[in-house]
Order: structure tokens, then C-alpha cells, then sequence
């Protein structure tokens, strides 16, 4: 679904389901293989493929890493990582290209994202960074898809391990020991799934949202010109680079519950399935008028969908624009002669219809 209000529609309709295991057919009929690119996305048990009261407890259980408390007091960490960066890429030599995405864009989210789920061994961190980037892989060969597969499940069953012989003030070490007021408890597996997709989802949309943000202003220098005169500020550029260019593009998968006629005259059948298409959402022409590809910071309009909506909206929301109103305005301010090293047409998406982003954002930093 790629209209603005339609897919709102039908992120909060009740009759929309995240949960493969009770409404897709072709799921539960055995159809799906896992060979298929898109396999763990629908397999794993955590808030993201939960329906109803399953969702509820598993998306409270999660929400205690994120609350406004505990991401405000991320800041001074967030800002200290931030300089550390920008002193490292400071050293690099005049007429050097360097990779933003790899050296800033990257380091930054997981780094935080990491420390919050007491990810420290670096082999262990860069296994599951290795192990994110081929899910988000989304034309990977079946060879791929089963051994990432294999190795997410015993990665994250070594951080387990360890946390339960030795835990720490992280939030994996509270997913294993939180219960709920009636004594559940994550199961192995869903405690499993959940620390995959909060370290999945908590580092690769913000690390896109860095990238886009950067890619926008350097290839629209009268945006960033508003931003520096003050006409514009550091928010807007965030709001407009999440309608502009949605870090996620489209995400797999919800399912009709029953016989859904939508506002818009489309029926979808029972046990259809469903894709979001975030990024196309946020071109709604209906909404943003005749120039939805435009992008501009001083747009009235920038309502987008690029954390969700509803129920499953990302808990992890405020992390990131804090994490991008941190390190967009630094790397702006300790490198005002930044410009692309790559023409438009060199640069390259990366491999996957839901991660939206480059593959690499190589930049001259001197100018």
C-alpha cells in the first residue's frame, strides 16, 4: 500500500495482522521456503510479527529500553562518540575521500545501540553487523539466507550466554530476568528475536537517516544555505529527509484477518498479504502536492510514516532523531567545505528493497 492515508488505514485497522503464524496461508500451509530472501523477517517471534494481546506483552516487556528517560541520558554518550569520529576523520588528509556512511553514519548508531544491549566483545558486534546486513540482503542467494540464519541464532545465543553467567546494567540482562505483573516471561525464542530486531532495527534505519540527511544537504546546497542563515532548522531537516528518503522503503509483511473493503475501493481478500511501502508513502502527491520529490526543508507539509504508525509506531523513534539532531549538525559544523566525492549517477542504493540507503556516501571533507 502506497498512499499516505491507506496504509495509515490499514496500519491501525484490527484486521490487519503482523502474525504469519495465525493469517497467511501460505505460511502456515508450508508454502514459504527458508530459502526465501525474506524468511526470517516472517519467521521470528518478537513485537514485529505479534498480533493482539501477544504484541501488547512483548512490545512492554522492550519499551523499558527506550523510555524518555533513559534516551535523554544517552546524549552525553551520543556526543562524546560523535567528536570522537569527527576528530578521527579530521586527520584524514586534504583530497582524501572517505566513506560518511562506513566512517559517521555507521558507527554512531550501532556503537550506542550496542552499549545500551551490552554488546562489548567487538568479534560479537561485528558477527551481528555482518549478520544484519545480509537479512537486510534482500536479493541474497539461498546459500546466504540459511547460513545467516544459522549464524544470527548462535551469535545471539552466545550474548545470552554470557549475560546470564555474568549480567550487567544492559537491557539484554533485563529481557532475560524482566517478567510481567502475571509471571510471564520472554521465551527462549522471543527473547532471541527480540534482541534481533532492537539490535537490527535500533542501528540500520538511523544509520540510513544519517546517510540520506547528508546526501540531501550536499546535493541541495540552497537547503543546507537556509539551515546555516537559521531560516530553517536541524529538525526540519530530519522531518524532511524521513519524508523525502524513509530510511526503511517498504516492510514486510501484515496479513488480513478477514475480508477488508478499504477506503480507497480496494478489497483485500482473507490471509492476503500485505507491504507497507513507507518511502512511497512519504511521496503521497495527495498529501505533499504537485512536488513530493522535491526535497525541502521548509515544507509546511512533512508528515510521513517512516517509523510506522499504530500499535507497532518504533519505540526506538526518539533515539534516533536524537542521535541525527547530535551528529548532523557536528559533522556540518567541523567540516563546512564537505562535498560529494561522486556524482549522482555513481552512487549506488544498497542491495535491498526495505533498507534505504547508499552503499557507500564517499565525500572530500576540505573541500
Amino acid at each position: 500500500m502506497t498512499t499516505q492515508p491507506l496504509l495509515k488505514e490499514l496500519l491501525t485497522d484490527p484486521r490487519v495482522s503482523k502474525d504469519p503464524n495465525q493469517h497467511w496461508p501460505a505460511w502456515t500451509n508450508g508454502d514459504i521456503s527458508p530459502e526465501w530472501p525474506l524468511f526470517t523477517w516472517v519467521a521470528v517471534r518478537n513485537m514485529f510479527t505479534a498480533y493482539g494481546t501477544d504484541h501488547k506483552r512483548l512490545r512492554s516487556l522492550v519499551a523499558k529500553a527506550f523510555t524518555a528517560r533513559r534516551t535523554a541520558a544517552l546524549r552525553p554518550r551520543i556526543e562524546a562518540l560523535t567528536a570522537d569520529l569527527l576528530d578521527g576523520l579530521a586527520a584524514t588528509a586534504p583530497g582524501e575521500t572517505v566513506d560518511l556512511r562506513e566512517r559517521y553514519a555507521y558507527p554512531i548508531p550501532i556503537q550506542v545501540i550496542c552499549e545500551l544491549f551490552g554488546v562489548t566483545d567487538p568479534d560479537l558486534r561485528e558477527g551481528l553487523r555482518d549478520c544484519v546486513d545480509s537479512i537486510f540482503h534482500t536479493s541474497a542467494d539461498p546459500a546466504e539466507v540459511t547460513a545467516t540464519y544459522a549464524r544470527i541464532y548462535e551469535l545471539l545465543g552466545a550474548l545470552v550466554a554470557a549475560k546470564r553467567t555474568a549480567p550487567g546494567d544492559d537491557m539484554t540482562s533485563v529481557l532475560i530476568s524482566a517478567r510481567e505483573e502475571d509471571g510471564s516471561r520472554l521465551s527462549e525464542q522471543e527473547l532471541l528475536d527480540t534482541l534481533l530486531l532492537v539490535i537490527s532495527a535500533g542501528h540500520e534505519t538511523t544509520v540510513n537517516l544519517l546517510d540520506n540527511a547528508v546526501h540531501a544537504l550536499l546535493t541541495h546546497p540552497d537547503q543546507l544555505a537556509l539551515v546555516r542563515s537559521g531560516a530553517a532548522s536541524w529538525d526540519d531537516v530530519i522531518e524532511e529527509t524521513l519524508r523525502h528518503r524513509s530510511p526503511v522503503a517498504s516492510l514486510p509483511l501484515r496479513y488480513a484477518t478477514e475480508d477488508i473493503e478499504t477506503s480507497a475501493g480496494i478489497t483485500l481478500r482473507k490471509g492476503d498479504a500485505i507491504l507497507a511501502a513507507y518511502a512511497a508513502a512519504g511521496r503521497d502527491p495527495e498529501l505533499h502536492g504537485p512536488d513530493p520529490d522535491r526535497f525541502d526543508v521548509t515544507r509546511a507539509v512533512k508528515d510521513h510514516l517512516a517509523f510506522g504508525h499504530g500499535v507497532h509506531f518504533c519505540l526506538g523513534a526518539p533515539l534516533a532523531r536524537l542521535e541525527a539532531a547530535i551528529a548532523l549538525p557536528a559533522l556540518f559544523d567541523r567540516f563546512p567545505r564537505l562535498r560529494l566525492a561522486a556524482g549522482e549517477g555513481e552512487l549506488q542504493p544498497v542491495e535491498s528493497f526495505i533498507s534505504n540507503g547508499h552503499r557507500a556516501l564517499p565525500a572530500l571533507l576540505h573541500g
